[in-house]
């Protein structure tokens, strides 16, 4: 079986596990091979279940969603079909492996021409593809048994309700610019229809005579969008933008005091490695831990590694086993100028504090560095207890060959049957979580720090377990992870303990707005927290048009400055980029500012570039369609950023050594 094979049929396994279940559906999507297409340099991607770019700014859909639409127009063998959106000629390719014949329209003529010759190369003779308006239907061919279209449209057409047979059914995304329903009709008889709301999509405009023009009006009643159309959306932003001081001026941290009385504010990156970035969310930071009591600043850094630049700013007794933190890769994430100014900050701030509960920690959310986390338990056990030190070694020296490399223990679990290490890892986390009251009492701080690490390790047990299979369930372990010791460190730290998360854009924003969520099932720290906090919560995105980053091109590769291209003319970027403003907070809380919010509540692309960045391929690596005016409560605009500044062997001269960074 080649490798595409294998893949096809891992993503049609997963498809059926989020409840496609039509046999023949399954099948057809088996055999239809996705990467013949998408371009050459989309062919690796090709079946990720998620929408993909095509040329004239469309895409061609989830797999999810070509299976459930055409589950649910019922097609059987001896339909005739009709799809509007004819995109890549993919879905049209997997309707007929099903139906008698497919006709399937799409109004670009490029794109159309390229699915002729795809569908005549793989000779599939009984689909064709026509050039027009599909909005029209296809009247010379009516009535269908089956009408499925592939983009939004303000309201179901007529001309598609008429052509279908008695019986037929008519599956369609409906809905305004902001929201969109997936819809199911039924012709019952020559006058009737029934109409069933299926589930919440996003799709391309469906552009045409009875959908939507060119330029957003509705083309079926010639009802214009709204009046702010009136004025451009750039001016829109430009006008309800703050223009953001320097970051040393108090003003900077001051702007963000509308969000104060939140227990927890989500601090987001449209890059790992953006100087500006890092230097706003410290300002924000200092001015949240003097002004408003936040003690808790939580980032998407490994719990031990943090811990090291916990004890130095809290003034905790040093680990002299460990290494220096951010050893590993990406290491100049957090290894950097800009936070070992915020930690020397931080050092300085809390050393005016009597209490150790009153002064600001740092620490770890994410799930990688089991290694580190292990010899922290350990170390922490050899202290307190010998015995259950000794019983931890045993139970965790089924790690023992992966530490260096944990995700060689997912391929190793996953394909060479090794035994899995779960049972053992979880017992030591219970143990240690049933011996808190007499570990507690003898460092609370350090309980704390070795019963994370227990949860991490846990944690990471079956995150490199599961990594292998693919999809959302990996992410959304390691995000449910980084949630759960959020709330851990909020439960330890009292009732009234406030936090401040730093993570990507990709973590804190409401994943339920954006195609991690809509398309691919993942979830977020930021979807738990509003679910969880509600109005508690603050949710702040970052962005910029153009600069230089600091990524790698792949996986333990070497840190690089790069070039960011400029931002896609279809994207948010590109809109805050044509405000003119240079730096500015957009606040999106609701009812403010509504004729904005619904404007950028369009869906559109969004740049997220993490620790690798690869310009050669930024629209199909970088990009997603969000949401933004609901992915965020606010949004922090820098139109031109720099990379960050990585340490060096020589930053350490003439600091204390206990400061974390020393080599």
């Amino acid at each position: 079986m080649s490798d595409f094979s294998r893949l096809r049929h891992c993503m049609v396994d997963a498809i059926a596990r989020r409840g496609v279940k039509n046999a023949r559906v399954l099948e057809a999507m088996r055999v239809v091979p996705r990467e013949r297409f998408v371009s050459e340099a989309m062919a690796e991607f090709a079946y990720q279940d998620a929408p993909l770019p095509i040329n004239e700014d469309q895409t061609i859909s989830q797999p999810y969603i070509v299976a459930a639409m055409i589950e649910a127009a019922e097609v059987k063998a001896t339909d005739i079909v009709l799809e509007v959106g004819a995109g890549s000629g993919y879905a049209a390719a997997v309707i007929s492996r099903i139906a008698e014949r497919v006709y399937s329209i799409e109004r670009h003529e490029t794109l159309a021409r390229a699915a002729i010759k795809r569908l005549e190369d793989l000779e599939y003779g009984n689909a064709k593809i026509i050039i027009g308006d599909g909005t029209r239907g296809l009247s010379e061919h009516a009535p269908f048994d089956a009408i499925i279209v592939a983009a939004g449209a303000p309201v179901i057409p007529e001309a598609l309700k008429e052509q279908l047979a008695i019986g037929g059914r008519l599956v369609i995304p409906v809905g305004d610019d902001q929201r969109q329903r997936l819809c199911k009709v039924i012709r019952r008889d020559a006058t009737s229809y029934e109409m069933i709301e299926l589930e919440a999509v996003m799709f391309v405009p469906l552009i045409g005579e009875h959908g939507w023009a060119e330029d957003g009006s509705r083309a079926a009643s010639n009802h214009k969008v709204g009046a702010s159309k009136k004025q451009s959306l750039p001016a829109m932003i430009a006008e309800a933008a703050e223009n953001l001081p320097d970051f040393e001026d108090p003003g900077f941290g001051a702007l963000f005091d509308r969000f104060a009385d939140r227990r927890v504010i989500l601090l987001g990156e449209a890059s790992h490695g953006t100087a500006e970035f890092y230097r706003a969310r410290a300002a924000i930071t200092r001015h949240l831990v003097t002004r408003h009591g936040f003690t808790i600043i939580a980032v998407e850094a490994d719990w031990p590694d943090a811990a090291a630049i916990d004890r130095f700013i809290r003034h905790r007794p040093s680990d002299q086993q460990q290494e220096p933190p951010f050893q590993r890769f990406p290491s100049w994430m957090w290894r950097n100028v800009e936070i070992r100014a915020l930690t020397e900050w931080l050092h300085k701030h809390n050393s005016r504090i009597e209490e150790m509960e009153g002064r600001a920690g740092f620490y770890g959310l994410d799930i990688y560095n089991m290694s580190g986390s292990i010899g922290a338990v350990l170390d922490y056990l050899d202290r307190v207890d010998p015995e259950a030190a000794r019983i931890a070694r045993e139970r965790y020296g089924c790690l023992t060959p992966w530490q260096k490399n944990p995700a060689t223990y997912g391929r190793a679990a996953l394909s060479r049957g090794y035994a899995e290490c779960e049972k053992a890892v979880i017992e030591q986390c219970q143990m240690l979580l049933r011996q808190k009251l007499n570990y507690a009492g003898k460092d609370s701080d350090a309980f704390l720090d070795a019963v994370q690490n227990a949860r991490l390790i846990a944690s990471a047990e079956r995150y490199y377990r599961i990594m292998y299979y693919g999809g959302s369930e990996s992410w959304n372990l390691r995000d449910t992870h980084m949630f759960e010791t959020l709330q851990h460190l909020l439960e330890a730290k009292g009732s009234h303990a406030k936090a401040i998360v730093w993570a990507h854009n990709s973590h804190i924003g409401d994943a339920r707005f954006t195609d991690m969520g809509a398309a691919r099932d993942e979830l977020n720290i930021g979807q738990y927290c509003r679910q969880s906090f509600g109005d508690d919560a603050a949710l702040i995105g970052f962005g910029t048009h153009s600069g230089t980053v600091a990524a790698a091109d792949d996986w333990d590769g070497d840190m690089q400055v790069m070039r960011v291209n400029p931002s896609r003319s279809d994207s948010y970027e590109r809109l805050f980029h044509d405000c003119g403003k240079v730096r500015f907070l957009l606040d999106l809380s609701p009812g403010k500012r509504e004729p904005l919010r619904r404007l950028l509540s369009r869906p559109r692309l969004e740049r997220f570039i993490g620790v690798i960045y690869r310009p050669q391929t930024e629209l199909q690596s970088h990009y997603i369609q969000a949401i933004l005016a609901d992915q965020f409560d606010a949004y922090v605009w820098f139109d031109e950023t720099q990379a960050v500044t990585p340490l060096g062997p020589e930053h350490h001269r003439g600091m204390p050594e206990t400061y974390p960074f020393g080599e």
